[in-house]
């Protein structure tokens, strides 16, 4: 019996500038077990998210799983482009705390509604990989907010930040700086990818990176932790 997943999210999920957890995730099942369909849009915060449901209620899956947050948790970074981001994502707030709180518990409260598929929310990646940083922090609070609300809407967590934190604490990785992404950034890891074709392991590991490829998007590893957080949490698991 063929299982529907929908993935939401962000950057992560559209898999672009990361590797794809999605079909790392279908790699574990024998083929046509899963069906999945991926929702992540570029530079997503949760309020985007939360304007683009219409698409996942209209065709129900079975599963739904939302990753979501990276770049609410990044938008209290000193550093970050916020007027930037807010004008280039039409966000009719400032990015915060609670209102990153208020537009995901929105999101739960609809597809809880209109739809009866099993959900799982992801906390977010770990941003950089120093442990004590600020990045690093951030994320871990923004994670800490996300299992506030699967607990309170009675939904599954699943514990992305904390298996990765695992991993880096067992790599006792380099201690780089965490580095805002730019637009430049961004299109340089592309041009890598795309035109000399460099790996995004290959990328990752040049600039000493352990899960990311530029402290933000996954490599390989960090995108497998995303694969096995789902599939342990929603679908074997549950199995």
């Amino acid at each position: 019996m063929t299982t529907r997943i929908a993935c939401l999210g962000d950057s992560l999920t559209r898999a672009q500038l990361s590797v794809d957890y999605l079909d790392l995730l279908v790699r574990r099942h024998p083929p046509g077990d899963l069906q999945p369909a991926r929702f992540g849009a570029n530079g997503d915060f949760a309020y985007n998210l939360l304007q683009r449901l219409d698409a996942v209620v209209a065709d129900p899956p079975d599963v739904i799983t939302v990753l979501i947050g990276s770049n609410d948790a990044r938008a209290s970074l000193a550093g970050y482009p916020v007027e930037q981001a807010m004008k280039r994502k039409q966000l009719p707030a400032r990015p915060s705390a609670g209102w990153f709180q208020q537009c995901l518990g929105a999101v739960v409260e609809r597809l809880r509604a209109e739809t009866d598929a099993t959900i799982g929310l992801l906390s977010i990646p770990v941003l950089g990989q120093q442990l004590d940083g600020a990045a690093a922090q951030a994320s871990q609070a923004y994670s800490r907010m996300i299992a506030e609300v699967a607990a309170g809407h009675e939904v599954t967590y699943l514990p992305l930040h904390e298996r990765q934190l695992e991993a880096l604490r067992q790599a006792d990785p380099p201690p780089i700086p965490y580095r805002e992404v730019t637009l430049a950034a961004a299109v340089g890891v592309l041009l890598q990818h795309a035109l000399l074709r460099r790996s995004l392991d290959t990328i990752s590991r040049r600039r000493g990176l352990v899960l990311t490829t530029d402290h933000i998007h996954q490599n390989s590893r960090g995108a497998t932790l995303v694969a096995e957080v789902i599939d342990t949490g929603l679908l074997t698991g549950s199995a």
